[in-house]
């Protein structure tokens, strides 16, 4: 599956006209004559090139399809996608996804991931629960404000007041969703409702009709559905369509089904509901047993026509079904489900970066697609298989999804402008000339310590400097004595909100020694119950991101940091846990139950 770089290179008319076009797209980065025929010789150029190509037929209002790069096609555009061949990848990271212990965003925060779900190419955004918290009403409304190619929705109960907060907070939007549920099975029903099923499908006729006043694209949810009775779950849905539903969600929502009776399950009840075939159906996975993206596949397979995930599988409890396993499924096994999706493979590590940055969960070496170790071979058989011919043990290339895609971005000589320009692409935008410019100054602090600074390391700077600007606890300075056979000694000067603390303390190591300082002034009574340590980029140069999970009387927080040094990270990580701890009340947590 070479590229086919002669009928790319005519695609923009040749040579000279591909170089002239590049040069007037990017007048700083111009690619010259010589070095599109060298791509002609190879056979092959950069993952940043082919980006640059794809950026360019956009602007020339022809988007190319990435994919065809890699797979023989009969042409380059992409094609127009029929209801029946298209899965429509609905993102529920900023709702469902930060119902895991700690993860809550900030407005700016979720703000960022959804500017990346948007790059990404994702369909849908459920951007949170309006009814939740003014907080959560205000970040939708932004995020509303901000995207202009996904459909921006908001999760509400059948409950008229949650419907209309959420149709206030999305009108903005350029597509608009409302996504408004209620619960069908009898253990629901009986129990947490407290309703008769008659009562059950009024409340969901009258939700649907009063999100109508808002939005003609309307979602149902049967909270529990796949516990539901079929019959029952036939007749609601049915009447929601009538009512004026557009899409029809059957979630999954204690992770109970299996992907053989998952796909049964949704031909029947399809077959079943009057008007089923009008509308699009959607499966919504939880992944207690494992099986998340294995039932939502299996869901595809018995008809419905959206999936319901989110980026790294993050969720409450075992998490959702990851986008990125089931996109890459899609993708990889087109023979088995003939299925296409809008989504932009390459922008998927960073997504999953940005994801696990910002909410504090570090993804597992060995999580397909975006671990660490989701492209290594260990086994010399293997890596002499991969050497000769890549296909021999790799179903799918690291580049496609944005592995090699880590970009030099700036320098220590760069300017605040460029600086302020490179976040813009990011999607990062800060919103005052006093976080610009402690960004800018931790940028040049980073640029004396490390000599190379990718998209990640900004990403990291930002969110550390982010969460220090609104911390109550700030970190100033640290001493780390440490020898073998002596016992480690921490000296950490900080703040607390505005007052100067100094503390010291031994432990059993440097780590231990930073938490017990920190603890003999603030007396937290926190139980620690993570922490963990990653590399933000390849080299020993790297910036270290460290990230705390502390719980105290039920509440659980994360906290992040990020440094050349990570006994700093560390003490960072920390204090801004034990800010969100006391003072976290800032912090959006969007609830909902499907």
């Amino acid at each position: 599956m070479q590229l086919d770089i002669d009928r790319l290179i005519a695609y923009f008319g040749g040579v000279n006209a591909l170089s002239e076009a590049l040069k007037k797209q990017d007048p700083d980065h111009a690619v010259s004559t010589a070095a599109i025929y060298k791509w002609r010789t190879r056979a092959s150029l950069p993952l940043a090139q082919l980006q640059k190509l794809s950026a360019l037929a956009e602007a020339q209002g022809r988007p190319l399809d990435l994919n065809a790069f890699m797979h023989h096609q009969t042409t380059l555009e992409k094609p127009a996608m029929s209801q029946t061949n298209q899965v429509i990848i609905f993102d529920t990271t900023l709702r469902d996804g930060e119902q895991s212990p700690g993860a809550a965003m900030t407005k700016e925060e979720k703000i960022r991931v959804a500017r990346q779900l948007e790059k990404l190419g994702v369909d849908v955004i459920e951007a949170g629960f309006a009814a939740a918290s003014p907080g959560d009403f205000e970040a939708i409304n932004e995020i509303a404000k901000s995207l202009t190619r996904a459909t921006v929705c908001s999760l509400a109960r059948a409950v008229e007041r949650d419907i209309r907060a959420a149709g206030e907070a999305v009108a903005p939007a350029a597509k608009r969703r409302i996504h408004t549920f209620i619960a069908t099975s009898p253990i629901h029903m009986e129990h947490k409702l407290k309703m008769k099923p008659k009562q059950v499908i009024e409340s969901a006729v009258k939700a649907v009709k009063i999100a109508k006043e808002y939005t003609d694209d309307v979602e149902f949810s049967c909270e529990d559905a796949l516990r539901s009775e079929i019959d029952f779950l036939a007749e609601i849905c049915g009447a929601v369509i009538e009512a004026g539903a557009t899409t029809i969600n059957i979630p999954d929502t204690v992770g109970y089904s299996v992907p053989h009776r998952t796909e049964v399950f949704f031909r029947e009840l399809i077959a079943k509901t009057p008007g089923g075939d009008k509308v699009v159906w959607s499966a919504h996975c939880h992944n207690d047993l494992g099986l998340a993206v294995a039932n939502s596949l299996a869901a595809v397979q018995g008809g419905a026509r959206q999936v319901e995930c989110t980026i790294n599988g993050l969720g409450e409890r075992a998490g959702n079904a990851s986008l990125e396993e089931i996109v890459m499924t899609l993708k990889t096994r087109h023979d088995v489900y003939g299925l296409e999706t809008n989504v932009d493979t390459s922008q998927i590590v960073t997504s999953s970066k940005l994801v696990s940055t910002i909410t504090g969960y570090p993804v597992q070496p060995n999580k397909a697609i975006v671990g660490a170790n989701a492209f290594a071979h260990e086994s010399g058989i293997h890596q002499d298989g991969v050497l000769k011919h890549r296909e021999t043990y790799e179903i799918m290339s690291a580049e496609s999804v944005g592995w090699s895609s880590n970009r030099l971005s700036l320098g220590k000589l760069s300017g605040r402008n460029a600086f302020k320009t490179k976040l813009l692409e990011l999607g990062i935008e800060l919103n005052s000339e006093e976080a610009l410019n402690a960004a800018f100054a931790r940028f040049k602090e980073l640029a004396d310590k490390k000599r190379e600074i990718f998209d990640e390391d900004l990403h990291a700077l930002v969110s550390d400097e982010m969460a220090s600007l609104s911390d109550n606890y700030k970190f100033i300075s640290q001493r780390i004595i440490t020898e073998t056979g002596e016992e480690p000694r921490a000296e950490i000067v900080f703040t607390r909100q505005g007052e100067e603390k100094r503390a010291a303390a031994t432990g059993s190591g440097p780590v231990d020694a930073i938490f017990k300082a920190i603890e003999s002034v603030v007396n937290s009574g926190a139980t620690l119950q993570i922490y963990s340590v990653n590399a933000v980029t390849a080299g020993t140069e790297s910036q270290g991101e460290t990230a705390v999970r502390l719980s105290k009387d039920g509440k659980v927080v994360n906290g992040q940091g990020a440094d050349t040094d990570v006994l700093v990270a560390t003490a960072k990580a920390y204090l801004s846990a034990l800010s969100k701890l006391e003072y976290g009340t800032e912090r959006i947590k969007a609830q909902g139950g499907i």
